[in-house]
């Protein structure tokens, strides 16, 4: 499975970097706009720092704003994913901008329908955000489900790229789902490492070594 980071905290995003955490990452206009600083300027830094799939998200609703706005995000670098919303006119623009050979992320997918419709259009990733069916008494994963069998069945290559990712236990669902990709913050991928019982055996260990005056330098 793939690791894309959710910001647009570059420090945040080079500490992951250094472990081989990070695979690509994704961020919107929104999330860089509270850094105060520049969309485009962000934006070219995240791509020189990563290798992977960086998701710039367009402004426009409209399909041939979006195709210009997208032509004009994959200039910053080449792995650029350019991110559409799953509308019609989304859905136009992944069409037109797929053509063209670049990459693109169709968002804001709700149902295995929307999944389908995004397949068609050439869509190289869509993001089904499981936190906010959560949100309304649905369950994402359920949806995870379904399109993995859809895209399984007649062999789409789109991949499954899980957003709105709210705890570690939704990531390992996903893996075991089997979605291509998953999408969280930092900090909820910190949090995979945590166990109590880790925390445990090592407070453990660490009394002993104290009790025993054991040093390795």
């Amino acid at each position: 499975m793939k690791f894309f980071v959710d910001t647009a905290d570059v420090p945040a995003i080079a500490e992951l970097n250094a472990l081989g955490m990070v695979d690509g990452v994704t961020t919107n206009p929104s999330l860089i706009k509270k850094s105060g600083r520049n969309i485009l300027e962000v934006t070219k830094e995240i791509c020189d720092l990563v290798d992977g799939p960086v998701s710039a998200e367009v402004t426009a609703t409209d399909a041939d704003e979006m195709i210009a706005e997208g032509r004009k995000l994959v200039e910053i670098a080449d792995n650029i994913a350019v991110k559409v919303p799953l509308t019609w006119d989304g859905l136009k623009a992944c069409k037109v901008l797929s053509g063209d050979g670049h990459m693109v992320n169709v968002t804001l997918c709700f149902s295995a329908n929307q999944a389908l419709l995004a397949a068609k259009a050439g869509a190289t990733f869509i993001s089904p955000f499981i936190g906010r069916l959560d949100d309304i008494n649905l369950d994402g994963l359920d949806l995870i489900a379904d399109i993995r069998t859809i895209y399984d069945n007649y062999g789409y290559e789109t991949e499954i790229l899980a957003a709105s990712i709210r705890t570690a236990n939704h990531i390992a669902d996903c893996a075991k789902i089997g979605a291509d990709v998953i999408t969280a913050p930092p900090a909820v991928i910190k949090a995979m490492v945590s166990h109590p019982l880790t925390d445990k055996g090592l407070d453990a260990f660490l009394a002993d070594i104290k009790a025993a005056g054991i040093t390795i330098l």
